[in-house]
């Protein structure tokens, strides 16, 4: 990847800084340059709930405009229901200005192709040359193909409609205790809609943006909140969003937090069972835990596993044939309904799980054991092969030669960092410590 393009969009050209308004300009001309065919191209808007985001849909529109495109803002909503208008509407692209699951003061830029699909490494590429390089100003259109804009206002209501479309038709979620952790972000009106039309029974926690409080101490990323109130409440389940609404953590009935991993196998074991689970095939990154991979294999499922982020994730689902995949963070994606992750929608497929079973998501998860895990990063000077450090190679052994298939060793670099990462999953939390401290030292003492 290069210096534009992160796993999860496009930040600052400073060390991955927040963006800033010229940096989001250039990107808005590019993408308009490079989508532009015989037609003005249509490019959608949205942003998440961070006091930042209207400063950089203005610049985005100005960028896109002066390419000659018509740009139709989207306002306030979750990045799925970007892609999802960007789908629908057949826009040539979507943009989402947002920096996910972030503090208020960092922004950035995610960029859907047309089909409401990530872009291709060689559209990236593209883009990038374009941004860092001078020759935009040469490309831009005359006076007379300059482009329009204009609020479309139905994307919200679209949005819920096509959510609600995916529960299905035949439950309903009357009665059902349900708590929402919005986290002050970009789900904070669609979520609450979907579940009050389904007919559940919803408390709303941190619903109110004012730009400053996205993430701040709530949401996906902090569920003690949650936690607390769905036992206070009785609630039978939990679902807490970062702030542009494209990942899950679920809280069970007993106020526990559920992994991602295990989010995931509950709806791959429950479409196993309808038949549905296309060549029994479940698609996540190595990051996700070994429970995951065992689970899989005793229920008959095929794993394949990917580099980290949900584009890589989606690029194996696309070319498997996988219509379920996702990541330990809470990212899910089930091709069969959308091209991307959606909290939403997979937090609505869990809810399906417990109408169909009749069981809570306490008993439910059981189905995978969580190996603890213990993850170093550590900051290097310089990233050789790891197999060409005696020490480092030496300890990494010793640790997979201690865990045999009872545990599993990840040692690998940083894709944007100046860092290694060590993780260590082990049958318990001392010995997942212990060894991951081993190998942490060998490459300190190496190259930290």
């Amino acid at each position: 990847m290069g210096q534009l393009f992160g796993t999860d969009g496009i930040r600052g050209l400073a060390n991955r800084s927040p963006m800033d308004g010229a940096t989001a300009f250039k990107i808005g001309q590019a993408v308009t340059h490079v989508v532009h065919s015989d037609r003005p191209p249509v490019i959608v808007v949205g942003r998440d709930t961070r006091i930042s985001g209207e400063m950089l849909e203005q610049a985005l529109v100005a960028g896109i405009t002066s390419m000659g495109g018509v740009c139709l803002l989207l306002g306030v909503l979750p990045t799925p229901g970007i892609a999802f208008i960007t789908k629908s509407l057949s826009a040539e692209a979507g943009f989402v200005v947002s920096a996910s699951h972030n503090p208020y003061y960092d922004n950035g830029i995610k960029v859907f192709a047309a089909g409401g699909l990530k872009l291709t490494d060689a559209i990236q590429d593209q883009i990038e040359q374009l941004v860092l390089g001078d020759e935009l100003p040469n490309l831009v259109p005359a006076p007379e193909a300059i482009g329009r804009t204009a609020r479309f206002d139905d994307a919200l209501d679209r949005y819920v409609d096509f959510l609600i479309s995916t529960f299905p038709g035949e439950l309903n979620l009357a009665g059902v205790k349900i708590c929402l952790d919005l986290g002050h972000g970009a789900t904070f009106q669609v979520a609450p809609a979907v579940f009050h039309q389904l007919g559940a029974e919803v408390t709303v926690l941190h619903d109110q943006p004012n730009g400053l409080n996205i993430n701040d101490g709530v949401g996906s990323q902090h569920t003690e909140i949650l936690r607390s109130q769905v036992l206070q409440l009785g609630a039978d389940i939990g679902f807490a969003y970062d702030g542009d609404g494209d990942r899950l953590i679920a809280v069970d009935e007993t106020g526990a937090e559920v992994t991602g991993d295990q989010t995931l196998m509950v709806n791959a074991l429950q479409l196993k069972a309808e038949g549905k689970l296309t060549d029994d095939l479940v698609v996540s990154t190595v990051m996700s835990n070994l429970g995951l991979r065992l689970c899989c294999a005793e229920n008959g499922i095929t794993h394949h596993a990917t580099e980290v982020g949900d584009r890589h994730v989606l690029e194996a689902m696309q070319r498997l044939g996988a219509v379920i995949g996702g990541e330990d963070s809470g990212h899910q994606i089930f091709l069969n309904h959308h091209t991307t992750g959606d909290g939403i929608l997979a937090s609505l497929q869990l809810a399906a799980c417990l109408l169909k079973t009749g069981k809570q998501l306490s008993e439910l998860k059981q189905a995978m054991k969580v190996f603890p895990q213990t993850l170093i990063n550590i900051d290097v000077t310089s990233k050789p092969d790891l197999d060409s450090l005696p020490t480092v190679a030496a300890a990494t052994k010793s640790a997979e030669d201690e865990l045999g298939d009872q545990g599993r060793v990840l040692v690998r670099y940083s894709g944007t960092q100046q860092m290694c990462r060590v993780m260590i999953e082990a049958p318990d939390q001392s010995t997942s410590q212990r060894l991951a401290s081993q190998i942490a030292d060998a490459i300190r003492t190496t190259i930290g």
